[in-house]
């Protein structure tokens, strides 16, 4: 197939490269001149003119940083892209305006899958994403093995905005984790627990999900260098509790974590990973830093 992929960030890069590995004529573009250049470096045929571009493809994906972003895509797409092309949109965004984009693709016969990605950065680059999607179901089973080279495992949600909604649902639990773990690790260090103690228990408890097993191989050496950054995390949460207000709902918890991680982004955390928040509570508790072994 001719794919045509917009924004080659840290997820849409490895995405592109696992595309056009398995044997599809892929172009590719993005606003940042730093990201074009890591394309061609890794061999990815980069086209500045998106028009002809789109126009060109048989699928158009994306992966964009917010509702915007895809918004101004979705013009383009609907202004460029010919009759019977599938655009395949994999960012994290509102399900209102996801479904703005389906009403102007519709218009233009234009197919669109919803694809959420679960999973970070690291997990792109070893083709190891969940894939969640929603749309036509037609339109999901001609791009379903292109979605099998970003990941073994595959989710068809429904024909509309289900698949949004559930990368909403997987992130609130994502974040809710950190925010627990941040207060179960401070009263531990509070009550003298030691830090590696801590994690080689929770590790091998009944609270030993695969994410609390994934953070603990960083966390124990107190690595906080992001899969997903505080600031990406707080426009998540946002996206989430503007969801609960829209179906008329109250996420008390989800508050209280976004508001910690304001406080990490406050105390210079805002670029490192998301975890950061443990730090914000160390901090209020008083506890110093943890001695290594």
């Amino acid at each position: 197939m001719k794919i045509h992929f917009l924004g080659i960030g840290k997820m849409g890069l490895p995405m592109a490269m696992h595309l056009a590995g398995a044997g599809h004529a892929l172009t590719a573009n993005d606003p940042s001149e730093v990201r074009l250049a890591l394309a061609r470096a890794q061999g990815l045929t980069v086209v500045k003119d998106d028009a002809a571009g789109i126009g060109a493809a048989d699928v158009v994906f994306s992966s964009l940083p917010n509702d915007s972003a895809l918004l101004a895509v979705g013009v383009s797409v609907a202004a460029s892209a010919r009759s019977g092309t599938v655009f395949v949109d994999t960012s994290t965004v509102s399900p209102s305006a996801s479904a703005k984009v389906a009403l102007q693709l519709a218009v233009q016969g234009i197919d669109y899958v919803r694809v959420a990605v679960s999973g970070n950065n690291k997990m792109a680059e070893d083709a190891q994403l969940t894939v969640l999607a929603s749309g036509p179901r037609s339109a999901y089973e001609r791009v379903l093995p292109l979605l099998q080279a970003l990941g073994p495992q595959h989710f068809y949600l429904g024909d509309a905005e289900q698949a949004r909604m559930m990368k909403l649902v997987v992130n609130l639990m994502i974040a809710q984790t950190s925010a627990m773990l941040a207060e179960a690790l401070t009263l531990g260090r509070k009550g003298g627990l030691d830090w590696q103690d801590i994690w080689q228990v929770l590790t091998a408890s009944a609270v030993a999900s695969p994410i609390v097993k994934a953070k603990a191989v960083q966390l124990q050496n107190r690595d906080f260098t992001p899969t997903f950054t505080v600031v990406q995390m707080i426009k998540d949460l946002d996206l989430i509790l503007d969801e609960a207000v829209a179906n008329s709902m109250t996420l008390a918890q989800t508050a209280m974590t976004q508001a910690l991680m304001h406080s990490a982004v406050n105390q210079g955390f805002g670029q490192d990973d998301y975890a950061s928040i443990i730090q914000v509570l160390e901090r209020e508790a008083g506890l110093g830093p943890v001695r290594q072994h």
